[in-house]
């Protein structure tokens, strides 16, 4: 692939990374507070039957995760294959893992939005379906977070070896993506609940550099002097 083509690609794989960047933020964690309190299945039932846009919302940016993530999952094979075969196509596998875990929150959502608005069955027996599929939508996205955490480390293995990117870029991916690894099985124990919020910090610091870089710079020409 020529240098012109690769900044193209990378680009390309930078706009599907900043929509799954922003519909993740919009739809985790501004909407979904406001749909699906935890611990509170009435509550929920509730926002899921007034609000309706809103839940509507939640559901449409939760699709938008999956098919953005997915995108950008092709798209860094697309764009690391000639650089970095295998590490390419874990980024890819990892990351489409993720989007389908993310599907079965969609799904659990979008049974939930019906189950709320459906004439039968009564209140109560809907609370705890509700209850059901929310603990569902969690579990999805736990599940989810040990594949993100997967994909990151090679994706900063790439950066890192092919120096095509800054050096540190690639070692705040690979802190964060080993911070995402941790955070879950932590949660999975239901052990340091600070900690599962703080350590997936770095792959935020990460996924939005990398997200700058490839829109802004693309990718730098090979073996370059690094920076």
């Amino acid at each position: 692939m020529e240098h012109k083509e690769q900044v193209a690609a990378a680009r390309v794989t930078g706009l599907w990374y900043f929509l799954l960047a922003v519909a993740g933020v919009l739809g985790f964690m501004v909407f979904h507070p406001q749909v699906f309190v935890s611990g509170d299945a009435q509550k929920t039932l509730t926002n899921l039957t007034e609000p309706e846009s809103v839940a509507g919302i939640r559901l449409v940016l939760e699709v938008v995760i999956i098919g953005s993530q997915a995108l950008a999952a092709v798209w860094f094979y697309r764009l690391f294959r000639e650089i970095k075969a295998w590490a390419a196509f874990a980024i890819a596998g990892w990351g489409l893992m993720n989007s389908a875990a993310i599907m079965v929150s969609a799904i659990a959502m979008g049974a939930a939005i019906q189950i709320a608005h459906a004439a039968v069955p009564g209140v109560e027996e809907k609370v705890i379906l509700i209850q059901l599929l929310s603990a569902i939508i969690s579990n999805a996205w736990m599940v989810g977070g040990l594949f993100f955490g997967l994909w990151l480390i090679p994706m900063g293995y790439v950066v890192i070896t092919s120096r095509r990117m800054p050096l540190w870029l690639g070692w705040t991916l690979i802190v964060g993506g080993i911070g995402y690894l941790v955070s879950t099985f932590l949660n999975c124990m239901n052990l340091a609940p600070a900690l599962v919020a703080v350590l997936p910090l770095p792959a935020t610091v990460g996924e939005f550099w990398m997200i700058g870089y490839l829109l802004v710079y693309g990718m730098r020409t090979e073996n370059p002097e690094v920076k």
